[in-house]
């Protein structure tokens, strides 16, 4: 009962803070290269904007790769020798691939090619294989991330808005996440 409340709480939460905003965000032409953490628009030209009902009946068919982009800040690496470092944990679509820092509007090019392996990794190199890219709800990221993809090539790209967000509302299953190393780790 008591999750039951924090969700519909959340929910409603994250219903007043996306609301109408979503519809009036236009879709650019080229990344968003700021203010990650914003409004997003209802579209993405080349890929199929899914709900949180069809992003679960993806999921449970097993039909696609999900990508999570959410960042993660890196361990410093000026930290003195022996101080404890935790790495603030990420919750994910169970099964996930987890892709931090790819969500950005400009990769360097050292992470633009952990992308590209990432997500040959994640297809096992099919680029018909459909994918489905998240973070969180109001998040440029997975945005980024799928246009990203479909200039790779890749034909059955998923964008899921909602992300971790709408998941968690819905009430459907997380798991502990471990990212891939990224190339400087």
């Amino acid at each position: 009962m008591k999750g039951t409340i924090i969700r519909v709480a959340f929910a409603a939460m994250v219903a007043a803070a996306t609301g109408a905003a979503t519809a009036e965000v236009a879709e650019p032409d080229s990344y968003r290269l700021e203010n990650y953490r914003s409004p997003t628009p209802a579209t993405l030209r080349g890929a199929r904007v899914i709900g949180t009902d069809e992003a679960e009946a993806v999921w449970r068919n097993h039909s696609a790769a999900f990508v999570d982009v959410l960042p993660r800040p890196p361990r410093p690496r000026d930290l003195p020798a022996g101080t404890l470092w935790h790495d603030k944990p990420r919750a994910n679509i169970p099964d996930s691939i987890w892709l931090p820092d790819t969500g950005y509007g400009a990769l360097a090019p050292g992470m633009a090619g952990y992308f590209a392996k990432g997500l040959d990794k994640a297809t096992d190199g099919d680029h018909a294989r459909m994918l489905v890219f998240y973070c969180l709800a109001d998040c440029w990221m997975s945005w980024n991330a799928a246009k990203r993809a479909l200039e790779l090539g890749y034909s059955d790209v998923a964008w899921y808005p909602e992300g971790t967000d709408g998941w968690l509302i819905a009430g459907l299953p997380l798991q502990d996440a471990t990212p891939e190393p990224r190339p400087d780790e």
